[in-house]
């Protein structure tokens, strides 16, 4: 099964209240996207990549791309309104069976958990990274008043890449196209349909750059990550 990869790095981060958007920030001296992409170029099972950027950004992504030498990238195209017009629009433009979804803001991603992703969706249609919930996780009335408290040890805090069958993908974003349905990840897209998704375990380090916070505390782990290599 051939895979590709559509790596979205089109989110404006207003939460990070920086003149660069996130994929252009420095980490570790080289930018997010890099590091992100570099993971997927390492990856054996992956051979293209479609790069999906903010509108006016191809130039300036193409540049790191050319710096980095990186040589799975197939195309940078822009953008839509929304996370979900993107990954959309990335699908449309990559013809390979199998597809990975992935934010550009996840830099600490590793080929090894790549490669994961894409063994589970071949034995089981699809996957998700994931990583077990530490804290209580309350429900809320939306007045300020917990109303219910799930059970802990069911609960998983989803991360990206996410694999599927790509026309498996692209069917479930047309549907929820056709009928205005909104979905923060794309696997919730797979679930609307009664499909399964199986999880993979991942790694707390897959953090994703949101605040400004984050990019400290991923200089850290990426420091930990090089001494222990």
């Amino acid at each position: 099964m051939d895979w590709g990869a559509v790596v979205v790095a089109a989110g404006r981060g207003t939460r990070m209240g920086a003149a660069d958007n996130k994929p252009y920030l420095e980490l570790a001296g080289r930018t997010v996207l890099a590091h992100t992409l570099e993971a997927f170029e390492q990856c054996s099972a992956v051979t293209s990549i479609i790069l999906v950027v903010s509108s006016g950004e191809q130039q300036k992504a193409g540049e790191i791309i050319r710096l980095e030498g990186f040589r799975k990238i197939s195309l940078i195209i822009p953008g839509g309104a929304e996370r979900q017009d993107s990954v959309y629009a990335g699908l449309a433009a990559l013809h390979t069976e199998g597809v990975l979804v992935h934010d550009a803001a996840r830099p600490l991603v590793t080929a090894k958990q790549i490669t994961a992703c894409c063994k589970a969706a071949e034995e089981h249609g699809a996957s998700a990274l994931a990583v077990p919930v530490k804290d209580t996780i309350k429900v809320s009335d939306g007045n300020g008043f917990i109303i219910a408290t799930p059970e802990r040890r069911t609960l998983w805090s989803v991360q990206t890449p996410q694999a599927f069958w790509r026309v498996e993908l692209m069917d479930a974003h047309r549907q929820a196209r056709e009928e205005s349905a909104a979905a923060t990840d794309d696997a919730m897209l797979l679930e609307r349909l009664g499909r399964k998704v199986a999880i993979v375990e991942g790694d707390y380090a897959n953090i994703k750059i949101t605040t400004p916070e984050d990019l400290p505390i991923a200089e850290l782990l990426l420091a930990r990550r090089m001494g222990e290599e």
